[in-house]
């Protein structure tokens, strides 16, 4: 330590120097809502709503369906899928993403019926194309909370 650099400016200098704690990713907090949902992604099935008054499959976000009806079951769907739309991120939304870029946000199809955005792993961001083929696949993030995540079928 040089004798006029005063303590502080050494203790700053010191802690600017050390390694940073890698930023977590956000966990889902499951709601009333859907918590059949997460329930299911954690013991690692896909479950969607299923429309009573039509038989429709959706989101678990949606709240109503297309024909209006706002009863809905939850069924367990088999996870195959099919590439709907997609884009490939080079840039993080936010710092926990930076060593996953690039990376592929999808929106699935489900051979049931219904859509729901994810991530494709397992896939060079370069071979995708819509229409492919897909099947889910689940990360555990948390103690009882799996993300749904699709591969190449």
């Amino acid at each position: 330590m040089k004798p006029d650099m005063p303590k502080t400016e050494t203790a700053a200098a010191t802690a600017a120097a050390a390694p940073r704690p890698r930023p977590s990713k956000p966990v889902p907090s499951p709601s009333d809502a859907n918590r059949p949902f997460w329930a299911g992604c954690a013991a690692g099935e896909l479950r969607l709503k299923c429309c009573k008054a039509c038989g429709r499959h959706q989101a678990p976000t949606r709240a109503a369906c297309h024909c209006g009806g706002l009863a809905f079951d939850w069924v367990t769907v088999s996870g195959k899928a099919t590439l709907f739309s997609y884009t490939v991120l080079h840039r993080a939304p936010d710092p926990a993403f930076k060593d996953d870029l690039p990376y592929v946000v999808a929106i699935v199809e489900f051979e049931q019926g219904g859509r729901l955005m994810s991530n494709l792993v397992g896939c060079a961001p370069e071979a995708v194309h819509c229409g492919m083929a897909l099947e889910a696949v689940f990360e555990t993030v948390a103690e009882g909370i799996g993300l749904p995540k699709f591969r190449p079928a």
